[in-house]
């Protein structure tokens, strides 16, 4: 395993020779010391939370790109500093506000601070990724996310993994839906979250150049920990094979 990166995002394995990318774009909780000296004000415990990450999600998609044989993108910042999986123009690019928890460093957060946190961490995260995925003309992206299993003040959910699309591309993700139902997991469509946001990285660097993609967000107590992250990688692998092998892409 070879990994390369810079303040904003790593590269696990650049070299391997699989059509498949793995993104996870929301993999730490690192906030940058040159950001209110690397604390956003809130306690510890919420940046364990998923409004900081996505707990779970770096080691699925690490565990994932090994059985691919893919290589594999993370960023290397909290979604509380800047949020990668929103376009720049997004008004939740920058969160104010997250499941309950005010985020202090942000609540007067001016246009300046956001252009800097763009430019050092966003868009170099984006051009890296875009790199990538352009390394050859059929590659496919797989985005690895987690969910929360509750939100506060919110009914349980009752998926161990969502599938998330657009409905400008549904090739992989109806099959792949179908598929892990067939193994005998509760499986959300388009669920716990809508599969588009305009600007989003599946927006980006998917639907915008046609490349077959998938996004899968497994809730995060399934993978709590190092063997539950490498059970659902090994798990996922085989079944994400089938549906592209099947899909004729």
């Amino acid at each position: 395993m070879t990994i390369s990166q810079n303040s904003a995002y790593r590269i696990i394995s650049e070299g391997r020779g699989s059509r498949w990318l793995v993104t996870v774009d929301h993999a730490t909780n690192r906030v940058p010391d040159w950001i209110s000296g690397g604390n956003l004000g809130i306690s510890a415990p919420d940046m364990q939370r998923h409004i900081a990450f996505d707990p779970g999600a770096l080691g699925v998609g690490t565990a994932l790109a090994e059985r691919l044989d893919a290589p594999l993108i993370h960023t290397d910042f909290s979604r509380l500093v800047i949020d990668p999986n929103r376009g720049e123009d997004d008004p939740t690019l920058v969160m104010q506000l997250y499941d309950g928890t005010i985020i202090p460093a942000n609540r007067r957060i001016t246009e300046a601070d956001i252009a800097e946190r763009l430019d050092r961490l966003h868009r170099p995260y984006h051009v890296a990724l875009e790199d990538l995925a352009a390394r050859r003309p059929d590659v496919v992206i797989c985005a690895i996310h987690s969910f929360t299993r509750q939100l506060r003040h919110c009914a349980p959910r009752p998926w161990e993994v969502g599938i998330l699309y657009s409905p400008k591309d549904t090739r992989l993700a109806v099959p792949l839906i179908a598929a892990l139902a067939a193994t005998g997991l509760t499986v959300g469509d388009n669920e716990p979250y809508a599969g588009h946001l305009d600007g989003d990285s599946i927006d980006r660097h998917a639907l915008a150049s046609g490349r077959p993609n998938v996004l899968i967000e497994v809730r995060n107590d399934l993978i709590a920990d190092a063997a539950g992250q490498r059970e659902w990688g090994e798990r996922l692998a085989p079944v994400l094979q089938m549906v592209l092998r099947n899909s004729g892409l």
